[in-house]
């Protein structure tokens, strides 16, 4: 698969919270770097997305791609997303894919509880 093409599926499986088809774009060797922590291996990124998809950015709730940059094996997109439980904005994410798989991922946002 292409970076595209796994950007595409990491979206449309993290707008359907299906946390399983999120976690067939990593691998055990996955990393995701955020402002407060180094996740590593399917497990600890399973733990994250099963937080977002349930408990901050549940399905249907709002989102807007501000920007969606691929170039070669880098994805770079910025948004924002509400919920009834959240708001994230200046929502950002960047994502190197290797061999139709995401290595590495970077997230960070300005997240407020309602």
């Amino acid at each position: 698969m292409t970076t595209q093409e796994v950007l595409n599926h990491h979206l449309e499986s993290f707008g359907k919270g299906d946390v399983d088809a999120i976690l067939e774009d990593y691998t055990e060797d996955s990393v995701v770097i955020t402002p407060t922590d180094t996740l590593k291996g399917l497990d600890a990124i399973r733990a994250v997305f099963e937080a977002l998809t349930t408990q901050m950015l549940p399905p249907g709730c709002d989102f807007e791609m501000v920007k969606m940059e691929v170039i070669d094996e880098v994805a770079y997109i910025i948004w924002n997303a509400e919920s009834d439980t959240h708001k994230f904005t200046a929502g950002t994410d960047t994502l190197i894919v290797k061999g139709g798989k995401i290595t590495t991922q970077t997230f960070a946002a300005h997240i407020e509880e309602k």
